[in-house]
């Protein structure tokens, strides 16, 4: 069987991580995996046009693993999909316009509001916190933002000083926070929306000699290298690898003919110095749960 495997860029360590979850499930079933990835990251447009060459193929892929870089741009695309009667599974953002055999993701929101918490319990209820999303209309972001937010509106000594854009790139995010940090006093912590970001948060902090409690979202090897040095206080894992090995394994089990779950939600984990180690490792070494392993758990 052939995968037709879409994942938003190839600049967040994450996607590279969740290709890497869908090679390994593959390999489990001797299936081929075929990545399609926009080189302008989470480019609709491009995304588009890759879900035509991909139609194009022959044979067409058996079925579609896929991960919309935005919540409506794509649509008429998925549509060309649905019309090839090609299956689709989905994973990290939600595909409205078109039928899944099943989604797998985390509930971004509560993995917001879980690092949120985390950081201002650490803060001890007190302090200025700067915000760091990604791109504007992302959903995770805006989902994410939310999270944060609502967080913020339980601790009334809580204030929210700034926020910027990042685009989940690092220089991005390294070269706003540098502009922010020059125009204001510096903040007590950082919430950033994915952890590459933060990693660009902690560049500007290095470079303009300040020091700020900074938390954000994936667990990639940056982060953890980060929290293991003291240097970052926490991540939530949002295990993009975890999702994209469930979608290949659904895709590759509802092919044979197998029942497969509608939908899989990851619970929130978070990661910091007291349990780093558990994730202090490549991805290629990572564990991953299969399905059968998550039934046995439910």
């Amino acid at each position: 069987m052939r995968l037709a495997v879409f994942t938003k860029n190839f600049t967040n360590p994450a996607y590279g991580a969740a290709r890497l979850g869908a090679e390994r499930a593959a390999a489990v079933f001797g299936d081929e995996v075929l990545h399609f990835v926009p080189k302008k990251g989470d480019d609709p447009v491009e995304q588009s046009a890759l879900i035509a060459e991909a139609l194009a193929l022959q044979p067409r892929p058996d079925a579609f693993v896929f991960s919309p870089v935005h919540a409506s741009k794509v649509n008429a695309a998925i549509a060309q999909v649905v019309a090839a009667g090609i299956p689709m599974i989905g994973f990290v953002n939600p595909i409205a316009a078109a039928p899944m055999v099943s989604y797998v993701s985390s509930d971004d929101e509560q993995l917001a509001l879980a690092i949120a918490r985390y950081l201002f319990r650490h803060l001890q209820g007190q302090g200025r916190v700067l915000v760091v999303t990604g791109p504007e209309e992302s959903y995770t972001s805006l989902e994410r933002l939310r999270g944060f937010r609502d967080a913020a509106r339980e601790v009334p000594g809580i204030v929210l000083a700034g926020q910027i854009a990042g685009d989940y790139v690092r220089e991005t995010a390294r070269d706003r926070t540098a502009a922010w940090l020059g125009a204001n006093t510096a903040p007590d912590a950082v919430l950033v929306a994915n952890d590459i970001m933060a990693i660009g948060v902690l560049d500007a902090l290095d470079a303009a000699e300040k020091t700020a409690a900074v938390v954000g979202v994936n667990a990639i090897p940056q982060a953890i290298e980060a929290i293991a040095a003291g240097r970052m206080l926490a991540t939530a894992d949002f295990n993009a690898m975890q999702m994209a090995y469930l979608a290949a394994e659904c895709a590759a089990r509802h092919l044979r003919g197998e029942q497969v779950p509608k939908a899989i939600e990851l619970p929130v984990q978070i990661v910091d110095q007291s349990n780093c180690a558990l994730w202090n490792l490549p991805y290629e070494q990572r564990p991953v749960i299969t399905l059968e392993q998550l039934r046995r758990q439910a």
